[in-house]
């Protein structure tokens, strides 16, 4: 299942990364891609939303779905 939310805050490459990780390490998260031009991440996986904005929030960015 891919999820796509809304991530703001990245402005660059390393932000993605960091994005990224936080999002793979989630139990049930297979891959995660952010794109800090378009503002979103998208989630291959399986887990709830909320988990992922919070993955993402506790990494230092706003997200949403």
């Amino acid at each position: 299942m891919t999820t796509t939310i809304t991530v703001e805050g990245m402005s660059c490459g390393h932000c993605e990364q960091t994005v990224e990780d936080a999002l793979r390490s989630i139990d049930g998260i297979t891959d995660a891609t952010a794109n800090h031009e378009a503002e979103q991440a998208s989630i291959e996986g399986d887990a709830d939303v909320a988990v992922l904005v919070q993955a993402v929030e506790n990494a230092g960015y706003t997200a949403h779905a």
